[in-house]
């Protein structure tokens, strides 16, 4: 994304900034005219870290890319400064950081199915210290990974005294040699040792020879906890605790509670597994954790709810605390009605009184104060409802878009579509508000 423009202020006459200029890409990369995308390599999940420094996404092949906001402001001269009437607008930019491989493609024999690997959600975590933290999930599986910047020592010349006697210098040279390629613990940095060269440098007047050496900085990723065996279903929530110690996860019947450091057990709070199959009537489609209050959680579901709920009521949340419903979108029904109430994602704002979700059709600000109807509604892409049933025959209809809100809270994103009448083909694309 690359864009320009700015503002004006005080009395100066104020230029219109220049539009952004967006470029759609499901890839990293330049491709060559042509060349065709692997599914590997297609982002299936992207997430900023809480204060925007960091920017993590996923992909269908299991990897992780994580970068890092660097920020350039263009520098004038001082002539070009005293010409401009408004100063240039600083946008952030992203640098790639590192990569790792997350998740790899598994086969469950019990149940004969394949678990790929694709990421389908990343969510940052508070780390205590200079450490990022980051969770990660498949379908089934749960990963919280550390990544860390190590200091790397090069050591490219070792001189011994010139007055040493020659045996005993190879036994100081092999002593020196002796566990070059483990790691100092202690000052957490490594140290590799490297071929000598004609290069020396006089560090006394004695001629005493010193060492040269040179320090890079390597980013890591280092596996912590493998969080597995809980879910019967796709995972489709990740949602961290503001009190930074537990995060829940949610697939289509169930969501469980996690303690960030025990992998090996967790509680599940909700179970809206019927006793017979037939008679489910909805399921779970998002999960997340109030910002504030670490007791209270929201979950949505494929009924158009949205359900908040208190987890010091009782240790299963089988009774709300709080249902959101939008009543007046359910006036005139159709066969469509059902399919397109279904919620598919929900954010909380910031203050933790707003509640943002996003059906098929619409985006919704709900006020937790209000329940009766949402405070707001925007409509992604009212043109489409005549076109439910072309939508429904090709299964566009069942498309699942996230929304998001920007930190201040006034701004909100979301997913539709470009629709070509053509050949109905539908592309995705991003919408604001």
């Amino acid at each position: 994304m690359s864009a320009g423009g700015g503002a004006g202020g005080g009395n100066i006459k104020a230029v219109p900034a220049a539009a952004l200029e967006w470029k759609f890409s499901q890839v990293f990369g330049e491709r060559a005219p042509g060349e065709e995308i692997q599914d590997v390599d297609v982002i299936s999940a992207i997430e900023f870290e809480g204060k925007g420094n960091y920017l993590a996404t996923g992909d269908h092949g299991g990897r992780i890319v994580l970068f890092e906001r660097s920020e350039k402001k263009k520098h004038y001269s001082r002539k070009e400064s005293e010409n401009c009437d408004y100063p240039d607008a600083l946008y952030p930019k992203y640098i790639y950081k590192t990569e790792f491989q997350s998740h790899e493609p598994e086969f469950d024999y019990l149940k004969s199915l394949e678990i790929e690997e694709k990421i389908n959600k990343l969510r940052w975590c508070a780390a205590p210290n200079c450490s990022l933290l980051i969770l990660s999930a498949n379908n089934r599986t749960i990963k919280l990974w550390k990544v860390l910047d190590q200091k790397v020592k090069k050591v490219k010349e070792m001189v011994l005294d010139a007055h040493v006697h020659t045996e005993n210098g190879l036994l100081a040279d092999k002593s020196f040699m002796v566990g070059q390629n483990s790691s100092s613990i202690l000052n957490g940095h490594y140290l590799e040792w490297g071929n000598k060269t004609p290069n020396r440098m006089s560090s006394s007047a004695q001629g005493d020879q010193s060492v040269i050496s040179t320090i890079e900085d390597v980013t890591s990723a280092r596996c912590r906890k493998i969080y597995a065996h809980a879910h019967d279903y796709n995972i489709n929530s990740l949602s961290n605790n503001s009190d930074g110690e537990t995060f829940i996860s949610a697939d289509d019947l169930r969501i469980n509670l996690w303690n960030l450091e025990v992998s090996n057990q967790c509680f599940n709070i909700i179970d809206m597994k019927p006793p017979n199959m037939e008679d489910l009537v909805e399921v779970i489609t998002s999960a997340e954790f109030h910002p504030v209050y670490c007791s209270i959680l929201a979950y949505s579901s494929s009924r158009g709810f949205i359900r908040l709920v208190d987890m010091r009521q009782s240790a299963l949340c089988d009774k709300n605390a709080r249902i959101l419903q939008d009543h007046e979108a359910h006036g005139s029904r159709s066969f469509f009605t059902e399919i397109i109430a279904s919620i598919s994602d929900i954010k909380f704002a910031r203050d933790g009184v707003h509640i943002l979700s996003r059906d098929f059709m619409n985006l919704k600000l709900w006020d937790l104060r209000m329940g009766v109807s949402p405070v707001a509604t925007y409509r992604v892409h009212e043109y489409l409802r005549p076109k439910l049933h072309e939508l429904y025959n090709n299964d566009s209809i069942f498309d699942k878009f996230e929304c998001c809100l920007s930190g201040d809270g006034l701004h909100f994103a979301t997913g539709s579509y470009r629709f070509s009448s053509l050949d109905y083909t539908y592309e995705s694309r991003l919408a604001f508000f």
